[in-house]
């Protein structure tokens, strides 16, 4: 964080061309470059300490909280919620979980901020000792949050190092978060991964789309699809979508975005993504691939390899397993990479990479 933005962004860059200088056909774009701070729309903070006086943060190397409620990196619209969870801790007399002692009942609360200025809150228990005063709590509650805000209660009564557990209560009537990205509808359920930077992950779509629409393919895979975002986004008259995503909630989300837009040709399926690849019987003209931090399997490479699929675009959020698989897929030749800066004062950065089928 002591270092200069732009000298962030550039050492980015650089990090990613070396780990794709084997490619000499690749050509790079212009970074995206992202707000230096507050940017961040998600904060998963850990309760610790005591009721009267409750830390919302990290645990240190002992267990012991440390209060990052002042963090610089999270939007100044969560921040503002952190007096108002401090105060609910209070006056609903929630005991804070500790770590070292293994007692205490409230572990997490997890915030997240949409581009419309709702709120989805999650407050995290170990048991349902305080969810009835929680439920019950949820008028005044709701008084002190944004309009259109979700609030949910997650039940982890395992002791071990995960956010959150299986179940899940929703209290409010509104069961998803909607943003609005690039005038496009999303909605996030509780247990759903988006994007923590909203300004990089607009840009990070509308990049996807521009290089679809350049394409104009008939039929889309989009594989790892989450909330639908690049599905949603690639949609269009005469093209059939697909969206792959082994997340149930996450594909309830996307169907929701999908319907509201009346996009009677996408479809979104609860599947993994090579199992779906693998069994469809049939090839789209373009796939695109937001996998996880490993990259996509060896077998969906290999498949894709041999395919006759004329394009791929792919977003990693590690380059070094992007890498791999472009390795893998030998049969494409990348053209356009684009380093879009979704975590500014860390390492980390997503890329996008465009690849065309080498002619046979």
């Amino acid at each position: 964080m002591t270092v200069p933005y732009a000298q962030q962004l550039q050492a980015k860059v650089a990090d990613c061309q070396h780990l794709l200088s084997g490619f000499d056909s690749l050509k790079f774009l212009p970074a995206q470059a992202s707000s230096e701070q507050g940017f961040r729309n998600k904060a998963k903070m850990v309760i610790s300490g005591t009721t009267a006086q409750p830390t919302i943060g990290i645990l240190d190397a002992d267990g012991h909280g440390i209060d990052l409620r002042n963090c610089g990196v999270i939007a100044p619209a969560l921040r503002s919620l952190f007096p108002v969870i401090e105060n609910f801790i209070k006056e609903l007399k929630l005991v804070p979980y500790s770590v070292p002692q293994r007692k205490g009942e409230l572990k997490h609360v997890i915030l997240t901020l949409s581009d419309t200025g709702s709120v989805m809150v999650r407050w995290v228990l170990r048991t349902k000792k305080h969810f009835v005063a929680l439920r019950d709590s949820l008028p005044q509650f709701l008084e002190q949050l944004p309009r259109h805000s979700v609030v949910s209660v997650n039940f982890l009564p395992e002791h071990k190092a995960v956010l959150e557990g299986e179940e899940e209560i929703i209290l409010t009537r509104r069961t998803t978060l909607e943003f609005g990205l690039n005038g496009v509808p999303m909605h996030l359920r509780p247990q759903g991964f988006f994007q923590t930077n909203t300004e990089i992950a607009a840009a990070l779509y509308r990049q996807a789309r521009q290089w679809i629409d350049d394409i104009d393919p008939e039929s889309v895979w989009d594989l790892y699809s989450g909330v639908g975002g690049f599905a949603l986004h690639c949609a269009g008259e005469g093209r059939a979508v697909y969206g792959i995503e082994t997340s149930t909630e996450a594909v309830a989300a996307a169907k929701t975005s999908a319907d509201s837009l009346g996009l009677g040709d996408t479809h979104f399926v609860a599947q993994d993504a090579t199992e779906f690849a693998l069994n469809a019987g049939w090839a789209p003209d373009a796939v695109i691939v937001n996998p996880p931090r490993r990259g996509i399997s060896a077998e969906l490479a290999t498949w894709l390899n041999g395919s006759d699929i004329q394009h791929v675009i792919y977003s990693s959020c590690d380059a070094k397993s992007l890498a791999r698989d472009l390795e893998r897929m030998e049969n494409y030749t990348p053209q356009l990479a684009r380093v879009m800066d979704m975590f500014p004062q860390t390492d980390h950065y997503e890329v996008i990479v465009k690849l065309e089928r080498k002619a046979s």
